[in-house]
């Protein structure tokens, strides 16, 4: 079967819309799901020539994600490759984050992520194919400062979906996380990023500096949401897609800047390490 049938969260803008075009313009039918469908109506309708399926979905709402996968199912029978990428930022220093913020931030970003996963396994399992994107960040690869809560959800993600892989290939499914680097969206506008709002002087000027930064960084990113939508597709369609897929070049380096500090770290505490076993 050549063409493929995508679901895809978080389909009005940014990283979503971008995948959700390319695989549109590869000729692929699309479920673009989103709390606002009107938007990706707006931005996808016009090249997708009968192929698209817009649904309004909020991934922290169980009947919101029911009623879209039925449909998804009704409209098209099958679900081929499914894409998790809603989400938003919780940024700032993790002492001025509220439990109120870091529950709703783990509530969309992991178990959104989960439920939207559990919804469509089925479908794939009994399909005996599928494959499984989900949207981590290079913040699932190594921790960022003013980032705390925000790396704690990607690196849920990363030993969820790794291991989701190992458990699904029985049926024929696979998983791939995707990692962007810095990306040109609107991640870091008002409308998609939240700050802790404890006030701490002992952070004043420190978290001054952290959001001065991503300010200045906000529409000035190297990476290019249409080029990595277009890289889904060429994943979606080999035949051994990759455990994790380091998007741009910031998240190569990342990944591989990790990599080698792990061994690096690994070898000076070696003996340490060794010297824990059971002696015979």
């Amino acid at each position: 079967m050549n063409m493929k049938i995508w679901f895809i969260t978080g389909a009005s803008r940014g990283l979503g819309c971008e995948i959700a075009r390319a695989a549109l313009e590869s000729g692929d039918q699309v479920v673009a799901t989103a709390r606002k469908p009107e938007q990706a109506e707006v931005e996808l309708a016009g090249q997708a020539g009968g192929r698209l399926l817009t649904l309004k979905l909020d991934v922290t709402n169980q009947a919101s994600i029911d009623a879209a996968v039925d449909a998804a199912s009704k409209r098209f029978g099958r679900i081929d490759v499914l894409v998790n990428n809603a989400g938003y930022g919780q940024l700032g220093a993790f002492e001025q984050q509220s439990l109120a913020d870091i529950d709703r931030q783990f509530a969309t970003n992991v178990f959104g992520v989960f439920a939207v996963t559990r919804a469509v396994l089925p479908l794939m399992r009994a399909q005996r194919s599928g494959l499984v994107f989900t949207v981590s960040s290079t913040g699932g690869l190594a921790g960022a400062e003013g980032g705390s809560v925000y790396c704690a959800t990607k690196h849920a993600l990363e030993g969820w979906s790794e291991s989701l892989r190992i458990e699904l290939a029985q049926f024929g499914i696979k998983t791939t996380l995707i990692e962007p680097g810095f990306f040109r969206t609107d991640f870091l506008d008002p409308s998609s990023v939240f700050y802790g709002d404890i006030a701490i002087s002992d952070y004043a000027n420190y978290s001054a500096g952290v959001r001065d930064y991503l300010d200045q960084m906000n529409h000035q990113q190297a990476g290019d949401p249409a080029k990595l939508g277009k890289a889904l597709v060429t994943l979606a369609a080999s035949d051994d897609p990759p455990v994790r897929f380091a998007a741009s070049s910031d998240a190569y380096d990342i990944l591989i800047d990790r990599a080698e500090r792990n061994r690096a770290e690994a070898d000076q505490w070696r003996e340490l390490s060794m010297s824990t076993a059971v002696a015979e």
